[in-house]
């Protein structure tokens, strides 16, 4: 049996691996009785982590919130992800963290094993992080999902669409989803009765929290995927579809998935489909692939196509201005 320590560290690691464990589970996870695991909880308890207990024959254990924040356990993995994820704060796209992820940083980097230093390190070495332009994210927000995600509970909120148009959704959240510098969040749509990709930076969640739902099976297996594909267009003002003058193993190989959505049509061709607010930003975009194209929709994407070809041109064949 291990010692008391051991034991009380390994019933930690448990309790912060899951939202709930029976009484039973954890005895047979740590080969105990439950009238240890009764007691580790207690000892737990008298450190300071608010484990909180349902009533009933089993009995239930959860690792609740505290007035204050208990030491955490975090394996290798864990760590120099916390880490990496700290020092590129400051360059992503969430808000109002970068003071705070200092701060977190320090702290952490203080009592990093060696080892992990030089993981650690060795990552951020290769890594070169371009500030960015688009939306930003309160981090709060994107907590209150994730607990809603991770609770099973209901979320009603207020959104906007591209349009700009308010609508009040009601939703069982599922997952959140990065694509390229924006978060998404994929719910089930109570009242449309379907599926549904949310931008999180158009999302003003009503409180309190709905009541629990039990989950239901992903609408993919690849939500990456499917969140690419979802919002090439929906999202967007205009649908763009061009034929590209190459493969699809090519096209992927050379560009991030988050662009759109890429179908092989041969061995030499393939279809992109993508969404834009600005058609001129999407002819310029194009022009840069290095490919030729065709324009499939819109129509008013050749206009601006030709725009940028003039605008090209003059800036080629023209002579200075003297100053």
């Amino acid at each position: 049996m291990l010692e008391t320590s051991a034991r009380l560290l390994k019933l930690l690691s448990l309790l912060q691996l899951h939202r709930e464990w029976t009484g039973p589970d954890l005895a047979e996870r740590m080969g105990v009785s439950t009238r240890t695991v009764r007691r580790d909880v207690d000892k737990l308890r008298e450190l300071g982590y608010p484990v909180n207990a349902s009533t009933g024959i089993t009995g239930g254990y959860r690792l609740g919130a505290g007035s204050a924040l208990p030491p955490l356990l975090l394996d290798d993995e864990e760590a120099v992800a916390v880490t990496v994820g700290l020092r590129s704060a400051a360059n992503f796209s969430v808000s109002g963290i970068e003071e705070t992820s200092v701060r977190a940083l320090a702290k952490l980097e203080q009592v990093l094993p060696s080892r992990l230093r030089h993981r650690v390190d060795a990552l951020q070495r290769f890594i070169v992080a371009t500030p960015g332009t688009g939306p930003t994210v309160d981090p709060s927000l994107l907590v209150l999902l994730a607990g809603a995600c991770r609770d099973h509970e209901r979320l009603r909120f207020d959104y906007l669409d591209h349009t700009g148009t308010p609508t009040l959704r009601s939703t069982e959240p599922h997952r959140l989803v990065t694509r390229g510098r924006r978060w998404y969040l994929v719910a089930w749509d109570v009242d449309r009765d379907d599926w549904r990709t949310y931008r999180v930076d158009r999302i003003k969640p009503r409180t309190p929290m709905g009541p629990r739902f039990s989950p239901r099976e992903a609408p993919a297996e690849d939500l990456a995927s499917y969140v690419t594909k979802g919002v090439s267009t929906a999202s967007w003002r205009y649908r763009v579809r061009v034929r590209l003058h190459a493969s699809k193993e090519e096209m992927l190989a050379r560009l991030p998935m988050y662009v759109g959505d890429f179908e092989a049509i041969d061995e030499n061709t393939c279809e992109l489909s993508t969404g834009s607010d600005n058609l001129e930003m999407s002819a310029g975009y194009l022009a840069m692939l290095g490919v030729g194209f065709d324009v499939i929709e819109p129509p008013e994407l050749k206009p601006a196509l030709q725009t940028i070809a003039d605008r090209l041109t003059h800036a080629a064949t023209a002579s200075p201005r003297p100053r």
